[in-house]
């Protein structure tokens, strides 16, 4: 017999953990377990176990809470220090701006003779407002807007949103079509309270213009092809 089992017996008994055990004892953790493991322990050594089990169960949630913290503050740190990089943008960065925002929103099909754009994300269809008029200089009277909704939205209240926001008079907005219930089983009622903004200018010329940018900053572009 090892001339510590008696010891490691005796201190499991008394409810100390297999870790306790091989420290005071200079045993290791694993001969603990072997000699302990098929102990009847008392109530009390139980308890004291249990408390030392949920212990370190209830510190480890909360060092995971205070570490997914710590991450948060410090992405909402790199966040606010990224968006006070970005300045004014010059009239050259907003044709970038808006060239890139039609090249992966908007149609640019060969038998399309209309800019069209459609967005949900207000702050994006603010900004490619803004390049109509002042990169396009495309006429108020040009500008045409419709709204795509489901059928939990009130129309009245879809136009007044975007009116409002694109300054655009609601004369010139319709509801283009409602999407059917099959469809809005796929996302979340309240995941688009206003529709989806459909933007459009009856401007082949402009469309081209558009076009052409966009085959710019293709040509910038190296792609590496084996």
């Amino acid at each position: 017999m090892h001339p510590k089992y008696q010891e490691a017996i005796r201190l499991r008994m008394e409810g100390k953990s297999y870790r306790e055990i091989a420290k005071i004892t200079g045993i290791s953790k694993n001969s603990a377990s072997r000699w302990c493991k098929n102990l009847k322990l008392p109530r009390s050594a139980q308890k004291i176990l249990e408390g030392k089990t949920k212990y370190p169960k209830e510190l480890f949630v909360k060092y995971n809470q205070l570490k997914a913290k710590k991450v948060r503050i410090a992405n909402q740190k790199i966040e606010k220090n990224a968006a006070k990089e970005i300045q004014p943008l010059s009239k050259y960065e907003l044709l970038l701006v808006g060239t890139a925002l039609y090249w992966g929103e908007g149609y640019k099909t060969e038998k399309s003779h209309s800019i069209c754009f459609v967005n949900s994300d207000p702050h994006m269809v603010a900004l490619f407002l803004r390049f109509l008029r002042e990169i396009l200089q495309i006429p108020e009277e040009k500008l045409r807007a419709s709204i795509r909704i489901h059928p939990n939205i009130i129309p009245k209240n879809a136009i007044k949103f975007w009116a409002q926001l694109t300054a655009i008079p609601k004369e010139q907005f319709r509801i283009t079509r409602q999407v059917s219930k099959e469809s809005n089983k796929k996302r979340p009622l309240n995941s688009l309270p206003y529709g989806t903004l459909d933007l459009r200018v009856h401007d082949k010329r402009k469309l081209s213009q558009i076009k052409g940018w966009i085959k710019g900053l293709r040509r910038e572009i190296r792609l590496n092809q084996s």
